[in-house]
């Protein structure tokens, strides 16, 4: 019962091979009015600093939705900082997540509350946690880039197994187009 209840925890509400494939539209058709977004391996390579086309592309679309964005990364503040102010997006960084601290002042640069807003990354045990455990709607995405810390190394292969072993939310949500009831 408790390790299902730990599961449930670490399960997103949507995942998606990509975030292109995260439309704007099904995070607003969701009721949201804000995304915060990871920043390593979810818009950039946890390596890179340079932005792509497509995830510029993203972040227009976003905004063209009326979806506020701030970034949150556990990242230090220096590298973080540079993609933020090159997007011109806030940034809340180290963030600690999935400790809600970071969540919380992100909300608040934002205006919105946990109800109000979405949360966009690539791992199971700092952005979807993080996410659940203020109940905002969680989106895992594939990482840009195999290269990862060591100890990203073995979350993922622990992450592999809880998601091999629970079906994704969205599985069960999803009604009419990628969209939750």
């Amino acid at each position: 019962m408790l390790l299902r209840k730990i599961e449930e925890s670490l399960l997103p509400d949507f995942y998606f091979e990509s975030l292109k494939e995260a439309k704007p539209e099904i995070i607003v058709k969701n009721g949201r009015k804000a995304v915060l977004i990871d920043l390593d391996n979810t818009l950039v390579p946890r390596d890179k600093e340079k932005v792509s086309k497509e995830v510029r592309g993203w972040i227009k679309e976003a905004q063209k939705h009326g979806l506020s964005l701030c970034i949150v990364s556990n990242n230090w503040e220096g590298r973080a900082k540079k993609v933020a102010d090159e997007l011109g997006l806030p940034l809340v960084a180290p963030a600690g997540k999935p400790r809600k601290r970071a969540f919380l002042k992100a909300l608040s640069i934002l205006g919105v509350d946990a109800s109000q807003a979405a949360v966009i990354g690539d791992q199971v045990f700092t952005d979807v946690l993080g996410g659940n455990r203020l109940g905002l709607l969680t989106v895992l995405i594939k990482p840009l880039s195999s290269k990862e810390l060591i100890h990203t190394r073995f979350l993922r292969a622990v992450e592999k197994k809880i998601l091999a072993r629970n079906q994704p939310k969205n599985q069960r949500l999803m009604v009419d187009n990628n969209i939750k009831d």
